[in-house]
């Protein structure tokens, strides 16, 4: 039942498959068997072993053997700490608290300006919005995991960062809309229902949950979903337009997410723990 135009990138897939199954594996997964699961996900045996080879080099998979002696790959304590700090996000349950906001205020000697770049993208990728050049803003929860990002990049030492309110002048609302591009995250929540909103109708109507349908849709709905949480910072609904998609869109990815995820593990012969 897939129902996904775009085939998602096959390492986006490796690190989605680690993250919801491989993690759960007694041992390192064999490479025989990363390719049966991707395999089900339309990805060739080629493209499994090149993708699996850039997160080699980017440090996030260690090649191990399993007990039986077969090749295989385990994540890397970093990747580990990646998927701690983005599982509350990914599988937030609540609407998020109106909790004060972080600050990320970073000077980069002219000598080193590339590492400014670097800084942006990353505060970027981490949902923060822009308040002003060098000062970026986002909810106060998602401190510790730009702490966590910032000193394993070795940027720490260009950035303070900073709890908070929001004061004046302007109303919060209107400034929300100034630091963050809130048409542009309505569209990637759109974008995500219209690719899985109908897959958990269409399971709805179900009575039964095939193990390899079950962890097919659930792999592409959670690929698909786990990047908008990074999009969208999860300001409070009091700061967002009326009939706002995030809300829509959270709740399919729970309705798929409490569906497939534990009859998909089936397929993949793991036991998952919360969330």
């Amino acid at each position: 039942m897939i129902n996904v135009s775009d085939q998602p990138a096959p390492r986006s897939l490796i690190v989605t498959l680690y993250g919801a199954y491989g993690r759960f594996a007694p041992g390192p997964v064999p490479v025989a068997e990363l390719i049966r699961l991707l395999a089900a996900v339309g990805v060739d045996a080629p493209s499994v072993r090149s993708s699996v080879s850039r997160l080699k080099r980017r440090g996030l998979l260690l090649p191990a053997r399993t007990a039986q002696g077969a090749a295989g790959y385990e994540l890397s304590d970093e990747a580990r700490q990646l998927l701690d700090d983005g599982d509350r996000r990914i599988y937030a349950t609540a609407p998020p608290a109106d909790e004060g906001w972080v600050l990320a205020v970073f000077s980069v000697p002219e000598s080193e300006r590339q590492k400014r770049h670097v800084l942006r993208s990353r505060l970027a990728g981490l949902g923060f919005g822009t308040a002003a050049p060098g000062v970026w803003i986002a909810p106060a929860r998602l401190y510790d995991e730009t702490r966590h990002t910032l000193r394993r990049l070795r940027l720490d030492p260009y950035v303070d960062l900073f709890r908070g309110e929001h004061l004046g002048f302007s109303p919060t609302v209107e400034s929300v809309a100034r630091w963050w591009d809130l048409a542009a995250i309505a569209k990637e929540h759109e974008t995500f229902l219209d690719g899985h909103e109908r897959v958990l109708h269409a399971w709805r109507q179900r009575p039964d949950t095939p193990p390899e349908e079950a962890y097919r849709d659930y792999l592409l709905a959670l690929d698909s979903w786990r990047h908008l949480p990074y999009t969208d910072p999860g300001l409070p609904a009091r700061l967002l337009p009326e009939d706002w998609p995030g809300t829509r869109s959270a709740a399919v990815f729970r309705g798929l997410h409490e569906r497939l995820r534990d009859a998909g593990a089936q397929f993949a012969g793991v036991t998952p723990h919360a969330p």
